[in-house]
């Protein structure tokens, strides 16, 4: 099924929350198809850019700019999902790049999170202040410097396999309420990561982006 936003570009994907001018630049290098998620359009078109598609149930765009987007507009009225979640099912790219949905409200940042397992798809990252936040697909080799660090976070019970971790994976039960996998590091600069089911959470240094999107790109998917 097509869905509203088809782009053969990788996306980037701005929410109301907080992101700097460096960072957009920054995702734009890499995503250049530039989609905001309702209140995000105010911040973008403010400092100068026009979003080519703003989705969301729109009840957060200023009333000059919901005038001058027209066409642009990708109206999803529900209000039972956040409009992150709106974007991701609305969305298909070869991969999104996600800021402006963490650091605001911390509340605004896990829901963010959730929706990352929700949707299950992996080739969606959160550009966060320090780190990177995405999904771990069911199979994923990342090349990183030795003493790198790889934070794992279940948001589900979850089991895999690891080579090239300080602490290996392996037999480890995961689960949110009880073992969790952060502060792990590179003790090779060839990291394999094996996951059973979706529901695991990898954080990266963001110097890491460009080769974690490319793995992700290279990598199965769980849908």
């Amino acid at each position: 099924m097509r869905l509203p936003v088809d782009s053969i570009y990788g996306v980037t994907l701005v929410g109301g929350g907080i992101f700097s001018q460096c960072d957009l630049d920054m995702a734009l290098t890499l995503a250049p198809m530039l989609v905001a998620a309702d209140g995000g359009a105010n911040k973008l078109m403010d400092c100068g850019h026009i979003p080519q598609h703003v989705i969301g149930d729109l009840d957060s765009l200023d009333a000059a700019h919901l005038a001058r987007l027209g066409d642009r507009l990708v109206h999803i009225a529900e209000q039972d999902s956040t409009d992150f979640d709106k974007s991701l099912r609305a969305l298909h790219a070869p991969f999104i790049l996600a800021l402006g949905f963490d650091g605001a409200r911390l509340d605004h940042t896990l829901a963010a999170m959730s929706s990352l397992v929700r949707h299950g798809r992996a080739r969606v990252v959160l550009l966060a202040a320090k780190d990177i936040c995405f999904l771990a697909p069911p199979r994923l080799a990342l090349t990183l410097p030795v003493g790198a660090r790889v934070s794992l976070f279940p948001m589900a019970p979850v089991s895999g396999r690891s080579t090239g971790l300080h602490w290996p994976i392996d037999g480890i039960q995961f689960a949110p309420a009880a073992q969790i996998g952060t502060s792990n590091h590179a003790e090779s600069d060839r990291i394999l990561l094996e996951f059973d089911h979706p529901g695991m959470l990898v954080l990266l240094e963001r110097a890491h982006l460009a080769v974690t999107l490319d793995a992700l790109q290279a990598s199965p998917d769980w849908r």
